[in-house]
């Protein structure tokens, strides 16, 4: 029998946001109450936390790649590369992003995605479908040759395809059939306005008629200003709409990161980290969608000048937006953690260490750097 495990003496990310000195109790692949793990005829195994915080693994929603590998290059070797790295970063669970390219592509995508499955890599959750039924005015550095208008008919095959594995599909709102599409879709998968030059009445209608987030906020729609607030003012007025934010240092400023936190608070964020497949790696050219990428530091982009993603893992964004952005720890791992299952109705098994989710634990020391994972019960 497989011997169950307490982690004792850490600094517990609790459920309501806040971080309390308390032990956590796991036995196989999930996390037990006390009375669960009392219960259990099994050798014990005891680990000292102490001086640690002990966080649920995060969730990255909203990434394309890393290693010098790309969700749209459409190869189990690919996604096996995307989802180890992960994990041996403390992201425990991963939703993939396409980019704006023809079906045929994407069809290959969720086809591989069906039955991905990496045993040391994160959990693989489903695809996040950013493009093709967005804006060419603020296509961002998406492939204005395959932008098409807003298609239930595509997304059903994609969807039948993929075995259901889309959990998001990104519209922008102000596009032909694009309402009608987010009625139509909005009961079965998670919707999120982006790459848009919608108004704020055309951003609160979609809103009304099912969307329920916002894709990168501020990057790719129009700003917020006193007379035009635009999508970000509607989705301020929309009191259960969730905004995505990138805190790696470049497509923010940390005023605005800020600004936003007193805006939405920290219910309603999700840190993504929007990564391209040169994270990980070093400075060079590199590719993302079919277009070519200049990459210095943690800075990406285009030809043009156009931001082409960010270069830095969830975790890093998450040691970004507590050390150089003022947000408080709590809030960043509830943003990272929890939120984002939550948004993508996963919440069941993953976002916080409350009995019966999986066993995703990750040590952070009092510098933020990991000490110790679990990933599904398994210390790695």
């Amino acid at each position: 029998m497989a011997p169950k495990t307490k982690i004792i003496n850490g600094l517990v990310f609790q459920a309501d946001g806040s971080f309390s000195e308390s032990i956590v109790y796991l036995y196989h692949d999930r996390i037990l109450s006390e009375c669960e793990y009392t219960a259990l005829d099994a050798q014990e195994y005891t680990f000292d936390a102490r001086g640690d915080y002990v966080i649920p693994g995060l969730t990255d929603i909203h990434f394309h790649g890393c290693m010098g590998a790309d969700c749209c290059d459409g190869t189990y070797e690919s996604f096996r590369t995307i989802a180890e790295y992960e994990l041996r970063q403390g992201i425990t669970s991963i939703t993939p992003a396409t980019m704006t390219m023809p079906e045929e592509t994407l069809l290959a995508i969720c086809q591989t995605a069906k039955n991905f499955q990496c045993e040391n890599g994160a959990d693989f959750c489903g695809l996040y479908m950013e493009g093709p039924f967005i804006s060419t005015e603020k296509k961002g550095a998406q492939n204005a040759q395959y932008i098409r208008t807003a298609d239930s008919a595509m997304l059903s095959r994609l969807q039948h395809i993929s075995g259901n594995k889309i959990r998001t599909v990104v519209v922008a709102p102000e596009t032909e059939g694009a309402l009608d599409f987010i009625k139509k879709n909005a009961g079965e998968i998670n919707i999120s306005l982006a790459h848009t030059t919608a108004d704020y009445d055309t951003a609160k209608k979609a809103l009304s008629c099912g969307a329920s987030e916002l894709t990168h906020l501020y990057n790719a729609m129009p700003p917020f200003s006193h007379r035009a607030p635009g999508p970000i003012g509607a989705a301020a007025d929309h009191e259960t709409c969730m905004v995505e934010l990138i805190c790696d240092g470049v497509h923010i400023h940390p005023s605005a990161v800020r600004t936003t936190f007193k805006i939405f608070g920290d219910d309603r964020i999700i840190l993504i980290s929007d990564s391209m497949r040169a994270t990980g790696m070093e400075n060079g050219t590199y590719d993302l969608g079919g277009q070519t990428v200049h990459v210095t530091g943690n800075l990406a982009v285009l030809e043009d000048g156009t931001l082409a993603g960010s270069v830095t893992n969830l975790m890093d964004c998450v040691r970004t937006a507590v050390k150089k952005m003022g947000i408080p720890l709590a809030s960043a791992i509830k943003c990272a953690a929890t939120n984002p299952a939550r948004a993508i109705g996963l919440s069941g098994d993953y976002g916080t260490l409350e009995p019966g989710k999986y066993a995703n634990i990750v040590l952070l020391d009092q510098d933020l750097e990991i000490r110790r994972i679990w990933h599904r019960g398994r210390l790695l």
